[in-house]
């Protein structure tokens, strides 16, 4: 019996193991810098950050009026502190732009105009692992909704819930994909019993 018992052991670990890749599977976070506001002088961008979990994998997005302004992100925290802007590492001038967070660290990003740097035109982004934010970000309700970032062609991404704070919940693909696991894990469970 203990043998039967250890033989579905190892083949439930096998498919387990195969059905997920080995990878931890989380659901990509798409972050519009500012809110609803975007980013733009008058939005705070400073209490915006405060308390938002950055990982490995989510998108952060840009959204500002071209003509006016562009966003550089620069090297150091130095650089960020002092609006020096004259030696970034990457400039954005779409109006419209997204990047994906890929490795852990801290990320500095401010208007490429120095005046507005200084007005608080400006964010940090730490990024953490993506199992360090699975294992702080519980209990998260969402209570308003709104669209995501667009274009005249319609979503840039798949659809997510964009909470008032500029939070977004994975979309519908993202909701079904970790229930079909939750299916798979109860299907797992009733064959062990067997």
């Amino acid at each position: 019996m203990a043998g039967v018992i250890l033989v579905k052991l190892f083949v439930a670990t096998v498919v387990v193991s195969v059905g997920i890749g080995g990878k931890w599977v989380g659901a990509q976070v798409q972050h519009v810098v500012g809110g609803d506001r975007g980013w733009d002088a008058s939005s705070d961008l400073g209490t915006w950050s405060s308390g938002r979990i950055f990982a490995v994998g989510d998108k952060i997005w840009f959204t500002y009026s071209a003509a006016q302004d562009k966003v550089v992100e620069v090297k150091s925290k130095e650089e960020y502190e002092a609006c020096d802007v004259s030696n970034p590492i990457k400039m954005y001038t779409d109006g419209l732009d997204s990047l994906t967070l890929d490795k852990e660290g801290i990320r500095y990003f401010a208007s490429w105009k120095p005046e507005n740097c200084k007005n608080g035109l400006k964010v940090h982004v730490e990024v953490q692992s993506p199992q360090a934010k699975h294992l702080s970000h519980t209990g998260v309700t969402p209570e308003v909704m709104a669209d995501g970032p667009t274009t005249a062609d319609g979503p840039t991404t798949p659809v997510t819930e964009v909470m008032a704070d500029g939070v977004t919940t994975p979309s519908a693909t993202a909701q079904l994909y970790g229930l079909s696991h939750a299916l798979f894990g109860g299907l797992l469970v009733c064959y062990l019993s067997l």
